[in-house]
């Protein structure tokens, strides 16, 4: 009986325990910054990469590419979309705004990309809170490059 009990007690804190994290974990998303659309520099902590940043471990190449804008706005919203978990919050000429969500805890990252210099799209990608994202902004970034490179070829 007593084992019945205690193993009781034990789920029961254990539920307890998961519901609290649920809450918890799910409020992490964060608040979208009102800086989005503005180009701001990333702040001191690694979890920001940005073409912005010169001379700073937050630095990231732009992408490079050639013909027309239209053209190059088409392949990155093509280089976009096999991320998962992506949103395009806006998407104007010369900008666009994606939200990406990881998929376990639910944390968003901002990422903006800016078409208004020719031949380059300069770009933004930090998570909304914490500090480290253990270089899941750089690596995502890196991997829209190739995807755009690819389809430029």
């Amino acid at each position: 009986m007593d084992s019945i009990m205690s193993w009781n007690w034990n789920t029961i804190i254990l539920a307890i325990i998961a519901i609290l994290s649920c809450i918890i974990i799910s409020s992490c998303a964060g608040k979208a910054p009102t800086t989005i659309g503005q180009f701001s520099v990333c702040p001191g902590t690694p979890n920001c990469v940005s073409t912005k940043n010169i001379n700073t471990k937050n630095y990231i190449l732009p992408i490079y590419y050639k013909g027309s804008r239209d053209k190059a706005k088409r392949f990155l919203l093509l280089a976009i979309k096999p991320i998962k978990s992506v949103s395009i919050k806006k998407e104007l000429d010369q900008f666009i705004h994606i939200e990406v969500t990881s998929r376990i805890f639910g944390f968003i990252d901002d990422v903006e990309f800016y078409l208004n210099e020719p031949g380059i799209i300069h770009f933004r990608s930090a998570s909304r809170i914490g500090y480290s994202d253990l270089g899941v902004n750089r690596e995502r970034m890196e991997t829209i490059r190739k995807t755009f490179q690819n389809l430029q070829e």
